[in-house]
C-alpha cells in the first residue's frame, strides 16, 4: 500500500491459472465448449474473485468500474454502473494469427473455433462498456468493426521514464536480450522460432552471440531448448533493467500477438536499439530506421541484429531517437491525464443517459 497511497485497499483472491497442456487446462476447454465463452476467457471465471466483486459492490456505492483485460470483464456479474473497459489487446486477434501459423490440422480446427468465439465475446463487453479504451488506432478500428456504436477512445501505452531510463551498465557484446511475460504464448512462440530459426545463423556468422530471456514461469519445454540453445532463462527477477542495460540489441521477434508491445517501449526509455517483426510493433508510433529496425522472416531478422551489432553508432542514433518518442508521447503524466478525461467522459455520459442511479465513488475492478 505505501507504493499506492491513493489506493483506499487491494483485495486479492488466490487463483492458479490452468496452463496449456495441464490436466487443468483440458478440463477448462471441454467445459466452456458448451458456453458462449472461450476457453481463454472460461479459464478466468473465477467463482471467489466473482463472489467478491459482488460482495464490494453491494458494500459501497461507486462511480464506476474500470475492466482492465478482458478476463475481468468474466467476473462480473452486476451492471449498475458505468463500465470502462481498458482493452490492452484485441484478444481474438492473437488467438487468429495462432490459427495461421499452426500446423497440426487438429489444434488448427480448435483455434479455428476459438478465435471466433473471442471474437463475439469482446464484441459483447465493447459494446455495453460504457467507454473502451484501445491502446491504438489500428485496435479502435477492429473493435468498431463490431461494435460500430461504441464509444472507443485512444490512450497510448504509458511508460514511467524516470524508472525505465539509461542506467550507463558497460554494454555485454553481442549481447541480445528479451523480455516478456514467459507464460504468455506469443512469447513462449517468439523465443521458440527465435532459437530455432534465426540464433543458430546469427552464432554462424558471430559465435559470441548470447541471449537472455528475462520473464516469469518459462515452461519446461522453453527451459529445454534454452539449455540446448545456450539461451540464459532467468524466470522471475526483482528488476528488469540490469539486464535491458546490459545488452547490445533488444529483440522482438514476435509472430503473433495484439495490441502494443510494452516490452519495446521499455527497452526505448532505456535508450536500446530494437531490431522487431512488424507484428511485435504493430500499434505503435515508430518509424522503421528511425526508432527502430523492422525485420521479418529469418535472413533479414539475423540480417538486422548482425548489422547492428557491427555499428556503435546505428545502435546509439536508434537508442536516442527512440528514448525521445517515449518520453515525448507515452509518458506516465500523458497517459494519465488522457484516462481521467475517457474516465470523467463515461461518468457524465452514463449519468446523464439515465442508466444508472446518483454518482457513487469511483474503483477498478482489478
Amino acid at each position: 500500500m505505501r507504493a499506492l497511497p491513493h489506493c483506499e485497499a487491494v483485495v486479492s483472491v488466490p487463483y492458479q491459472v490452468p496452463k496449456h497442456g495441464e490436466a487443468a487446462f483440458l478440463a477448462a476447454l471441454a467445459g466452456s465448449w458448451a458456453t458462449r465463452y472461450p476457453v481463454d476467457l472460461w479459464k478466468w471465471r473465477v467463482r471467489r474473485f466473482r463472489q467478491e466483486v459482488a460482495r464490494i459492490l453491494d458494500a459501497r456505492a461507486f462511480d464506476a468500474v474500470i475492466v482492465d483485460f478482458l478476463f475481468a470483464d468474466a467476473n462480473l456479474s452486476r451492471r449498475d454502473v458505468p463500465v470502462v473497459f481498458f482493452a490492452h489487446n484485441v484478444e481474438y486477434l492473437i488467438w487468429k494469427r495462432l490459427a495461421e501459423i499452426e500446423k497440426r490440422s487438429w489444434r488448427k480446427a480448435i483455434l479455428e473455433i476459438e478465435w471466433r468465439k473471442m471474437r463475439r465475446a469482446e464484441a459483447r463487453v465493447v459494446r455495453r462498456a460504457q467507454a473502451t479504451v484501445a491502446v491504438s488506432d489500428a485496435d479502435r478500428r477492429l473493435f468498431r468493426a463490431d461494435a460500430p456504436d461504441a464509444t472507443i477512445d485512444i490512450i497510448p501505452t504509458g511508460v514511467d521514464t524516470s524508472y525505465f531510463a539509461p542506467a550507463g551498465a558497460r554494454e555485454i557484446p553481442g549481447r541480445l536480450v528479451f523480455s516478456g511475460s514467459m507464460d504468455w504464448y506469443p512469447n513462449e512462440d517468439a523465443i521458440a522460432y527465435f532459437a530455432n530459426s534465426i540464433l543458430p545463423e546469427l552464432r554462424r556468422q558471430r559465435p559470441d552471440i548470447s541471449l537472455t530471456v528475462v520473464g516469469r514461469n518459462p515452461g519446461s519445454a522453453l527451459k529445454e531448448l534454452g539449455a540446448r540453445a545456450g539461451i540464459g532463462m532467468t524466470g522471475t527477477v526483482d528488476d528488469v533493467r540490469p539486464f535491458i542495460d546490459e545488452a547490445a540489441v533488444y529483440i522482438v521477434p514476435l509472430r503473433v500477438g495484439g495490441g502494443t508491445r510494452l516490452k519495446i517501449l521499455e527497452a526505448l526509455a532505456m535508450a536500446k536499439p530494437v531490431v522487431s517483426t512488424t507484428v511485435g510493433a504493430e500499434g505503435l508510433t515508430l518509424m522503421p530506421g528511425t526508432h527502430f529496425v523492422a525485420a521479418d522472416g529469418e535472413v533479414d531478422f539475423a540480417s538486422a541484429v548482425l548489422s547492428l551489432l557491427a555499428d556503435e553508432h546505428a545502435r546509439r542514433r536508434l537508442g536516442r531517437n527512440g528514448r525521445q518518442l517515449v518520453v515525448d508521447e507515452h509518458s506516465w503524466d500523458r497517459v494519465a491525464r488522457e484516462f481521467e478525461r475517457t474516465l470523467d467522459a463515461a461518468m457524465r455520459n452514463g449519468y446523464a443517459s439515465g442508466r444508472f442511479a446518483e454518482d457513487r465513488v469511483a474503483v477498478s475492478s482489478r
